[in-house]
């Protein structure tokens, strides 16, 4: 079974993944650097075709397609290899193995920038890196570091506080950088990006993946990486985290019914489906359904028991842990990067809309 991580390394406990290298805490970048496989460069080369045994060339056109000699009235075109300057092709520094094909527009995001995106946090700030890694060969990068953040909901639910930064080479993600909180008893991620607006009578944070809301900076790869405006756009304070703790304090005191609970994961796995269709996700709805009940890990906590939170957990638990994939790695980037991440957004703006 082909495998999606190339490398990773992490600090402390076993992430809820499972997978990587061991290092000791307080690491310097350039340790992480090595034992998370990220010491390479990702090199550029220009795009080139080759011509040739097609025939039909003319030899006024022998510069730019050929060279075409005439031998015994025949036309032979002998090979050439030819530059394609709109593109580039993007290959790794160490193996030669290539990434993808981009335009000459497309600003290169280093493996090593996406650590050193951290060093001043993790040593001047209570930040520390827990876990970084490769995807794909090369294709997708990220690091993932614990804020200092933490809060207990009803008392000892806790959640703790991180920012991931990831990028890839491939077309699949802008370079990415966003708060990310981690319940401790699950290891359940969700992704924080708040942003504020009017809802039955009081504020509602509601997840959405544009740049501009509190929580989350998208720089797409035809602009410059900047670490320092990141991080100024990010606004790395207790304020966003104090306001997402609220949140989920509220969804904590938010008791739902049996009715609301197949409401919303309908709407959660089926959105865009007619509810008289029939299970189209009947598996996920179920098993959602019975994590929450009581078989999920902390949904007996007063926390989740019941709960619009304890609803919401039963989502992230399942794509984090229980939904299928071809591998955990599989599982891994399609819960931070992929549909996964997606659906975990969509649980979290409707737990938000029961407010």
């Amino acid at each position: 079974m082909a495998h999606l991580i190339d490398s990773m390394a992490y600090v402390g406990d076993t992430p809820w993944h499972g997978l990587g290298n061991v290092l000791e805490r307080k690491q310097p970048i350039e340790v992480w650097a090595q034992q998370a496989g990220m010491d390479w460069t990702i090199m550029q080369s220009p795009v080139h075709f080759k011509i040739g045994e097609s025939g039909g060339s003319s030899t006024d056109q022998a510069g730019q397609q050929g060279i075409v000699q005439r031998k015994d009235s025949w036309l032979v075109e002998l090979e050439s290899t030819l530059p394609f300057n709109e593109h580039k092709v993007l290959f790794r520094s160490d193996t030669k193995q290539p990434l993808s094909v981009v335009s000459q527009r497309y600003h290169v995001v280093q493996p090593r920038e996406i650590l050193e995106f951290y060093r001043d946090l993790t040593e001047k700030s209570d930040f520390e890196l827990e876990t970084a890694g490769v995807l794909k060969g090369g294709k997708k990068l990220w690091a993932l570091a614990r804020t200092g953040q933490s809060a207990s909901i009803k008392g000892n639910d806790v959640t703790n506080g991180y920012v991931l930064l990831a990028t890839a080479c491939d077309g699949t993600l802008a370079t990415t950088a966003q708060f990310t909180s981690i319940r401790v008893v699950c290891n359940n991620t969700l992704a924080i990006a708040l942003n504020e607006v009017k809802g039955k009578g009081s504020n509602i944070a509601q997840l959405n993946s544009t740049a501009s809301n509190q929580g989350i900076v998208k720089v797409p790869h035809n602009t410059r990486f900047d670490a320092a405006l990141v991080k100024q756009q990010l606004g790395i304070s207790v304020s966003s985290w104090d306001e997402y703790i609220y949140r989920l304090n509220l969804l904590s005191d938010r008791k739902v019914k049996s009715v609301e609970v197949d409401r919303f994961l309908w709407s959660v796995f089926n959105e865009g489906s007619n509810q008289g269709s029939g299970g189209f996700n009947e598996r996920a709805m179920n098993k959602c359904k019975s994590l929450f009940e009581g078989h999920g890990r902390g949904a007996s906590l007063a926390s989740a028991r019941g709960t619009a939170f304890g609803l919401l957990n039963s989502v992230t638990e399942f794509v984090d842990h229980e939904r299928r994939a071809r591998s955990t790695d599989h599982r891994l980037d399609s819960a931070w990067f992929g549909t996964g991440a997606s659906i975990k957004q969509r649980a979290l703006d409707l737990s938000l809309s029961m407010l």
